[in-house]
């Protein structure tokens, strides 16, 4: 296993030890940075997509408000 240093401000350390007492707190660290890995993967995945829409929105023809209009009534039907 690893171990790992990170300089925080005495009032986070604070917080956090006061609000873990009594717990492994080392699991707890484990436990927020995979969940921080897995935050930036999920937003990382957002950008590739939002980036994506984007560019195919670039490739296609608009579509007029009464196109939409008459697809969904056609849909309805």
């Amino acid at each position: 296993m690893a171990t790992v240093n990170f300089s925080v401000p005495d009032e986070v350390k604070e917080l956090f030890n006061t609000s873990f007492e009594g717990r492994n707190k080392s699991a707890i660290i484990a436990e927020l940075m995979l969940q921080a890995v897995e935050n930036q993967k999920d937003q990382e995945k957002r950008a590739t997509a939002i980036e994506r829409l984007l560019a195919r929105r670039q490739t296609k023809k608009p579509v007029t408000a009464k196109a939409i209009k008459a697809a969904r009534e056609a849909l309805r039907s």
